[in-house]
């Protein structure tokens, strides 16, 4: 009999300006153990950080794991979701004919979650999920982390 394993992953971005220096965080938790990483960039947008901590964190999700992914972005959360079929069905063009932003992440979180079994939800940011604290905390880390090597 094969089973899954299940893993709860929180994820969020931040951004001092927009664009600006950004952070993203994660936070995975599995059975009794979490594991928590940040990073960030000296010119961004906080869309591209939602995204890239959505990104980060699949990376080290085997495909045996059913996640359940955490977001305060409705950005990402609509955007994987629901506006996805459309903007490929579209040649990448969003419904009145823009392109779509942030193609290359889109494109990559695509390729990440082909062998995956993903349940997206959505939180909200700045209120009773610890699990959101936690990523939104790890965000501004990772923003720290690229201001302090600027300076």
């Amino acid at each position: 009999i094969k089973y899954m394993l299940n893993v709860d992953i929180y994820t969020d971005g931040a951004c001092k300006g927009n664009p600006g220096v950004g952070g993203w965080g994660f936070y995975i938790i599995y059975n009794d153990s979490d594991y928590k990483m940040s990073g960030g960039s000296p010119s961004t947008t906080n869309n591209r950080m939602e995204l890239t901590a959505v990104i980060e964190s699949l990376k080290y999700i085997d495909p045996k794991y059913t996640v359940n992914l955490y977001t305060d972005s409705k950005y990402v959360s609509n955007g994987i979701t629901i506006w996805i079929n459309n903007w490929v069905k579209n040649g990448w063009r969003t419904s009145n004919k823009k392109e779509v932003k942030n193609k290359d992440l889109w494109l990559e979180l695509i390729d990440l979650i082909k062998n995956k079994k993903i349940n997206w939800f959505w939180v909200k940011g700045h209120s009773v999920s610890v699990g959101n604290n936690i990523a939104d905390y790890l965000a501004n880390e990772g923003i720290n982390k690229i201001t302090h090597h600027i300076k």
